[in-house]
């Protein structure tokens, strides 16, 4: 009982500060005769950074000014956690990020980390642009202060190492930060490693210190955040592919008059579309920067490669099967991604 009173008083802490933040940025608003809309996310100067900065542009234009945009990117607003508690309470408007971080919110977001769903960053673009898969994922998380808006393909994972992961085997033992996923964790488990659930802030000071030995990632993280530094050697697996989910605070989209909602709705889905070609330019051009800066990539033999795709073959049957709202959701993503193969 002691423990859940704390719990209680904990979290009405949080709602009072974030209650009192939406006051200042409505009072921020009002006095600037705009609608703030912060847009969050834990990323830098990549495909997700570039989304926030040209969805932000696009509704001030759109808007005459009426909504004003602003761009916090690397977790400026706090950890994944915190920004996603931000945008159900309103204190923050927008949010970019992997789905699966709202998987605490409803279990089906992670679907889309399923290992052996997507084949290569073509494959992604198409899933994510699929109509099934925009109203199963746009629509989760509703009745709990969340409106999707976006959905896209950003880039395959990568495993970054202290030691170099050359070969299949060497997974086995390893310390791997994965994103917040039972897909994952059930994934890499297979392969061998002890999967740590982290989120990003947390994971370059963990390779530094030791606490891990690697971290699955996208190679624009590694390179933009200077990973190179702690460790010099990725991986390029390919699995599971990473998609960016835009969700915008239900509590502030109901505050909009309508012709505002249209606004942020329409350039939500059409930034979403248009990133498709930076991201494919960032991609590479992340991968020779890290080249560049010292960084060494690797691939898996063919045969490593195969192995490891037969390993993670049965993982989101046998993860969702015994969840019937996760397994429904997968079988449409699964059908989803054959259709757009």
């Amino acid at each position: 009982m002691e423990s859940r009173n704390r719990a209680c008083v904990a979290w009405a802490a949080v709602a009072l500060v974030l209650s009192l933040a939406v006051a200042a940025g409505s009072a921020r608003a009002e006095g600037d005769n705009a609608i703030v809309m912060k847009i969050t996310l834990p990323t830098l100067n990549e495909a997700l950074h570039e989304y926030a900065k040209s969805f932000a542009a696009a509704v001030e234009k759109d808007s005459g000014g009426r909504i004003k945009g602003e761009v916090y990117p690397a977790s400026q607003l706090g950890a994944i956690a915190r920004q996603i508690e931000g945008v159900q309470f309103g204190a923050i408007q927008v949010a970019v990020m992997p789905p699966e971080f709202y998987v605490g919110i409803d279990e089906r977001f992670e679907v889309m980390t399923a290992p052996g769903l997507v084949d290569g960053m073509d494959h992604g673009v198409r899933l994510a642009e699929d109509a099934a898969v925009q109203k199963l994922m746009l629509g989760l998380g509703a009745n709990k202060g969340l409106h999707g808006i976006g959905l896209f393909a950003a880039q395959p994972s990568s495993i970054i190492g202290k030691l170099a992961i050359r070969k299949l085997d060497d997974i086995k033992g390893k310390k791997l930060r994965i994103f917040t996923s039972d897909f994952q964790r059930i994934a890499f488990s297979r392969l061998g490693a002890t999967p740590i659930a982290m989120t990003l802030g947390d994971v370059l000071p963990a390779i530094q210190q030791g606490t891990i030995d690697g971290a699955i990632a996208g190679i624009a993280v590694f390179s933009q955040m200077h990973y190179q530094d702690a460790a010099k050697y990725v991986t390029e697996t390919g699995q599971p592919f990473i998609f960016a989910i835009v969700e915008a605070s239900k509590r502030w989209y109901d505050t909009l008059p309508q012709n505002l909602q249209q606004i942020v709705d329409r350039e939500g889905a059409a930034q979403a579309d248009a990133i498709t070609a930076f991201a494919r330019d960032s991609y590479g051009k992340q991968r020779q920067q890290w080249v560049d800066n010292g960084g060494e990539l690797i691939s898996l033999s063919r045969d490593d490669q195969s192995a490891m795709m037969e390993t993670l073959g049965s993982v989101a049957e046998d993860v969702s099967k015994p969840k019937p709202a996760l397994h429904a959701a997968y079988g449409t993503v699964l059908v989803a991604a054959k259709r757009t193969y």
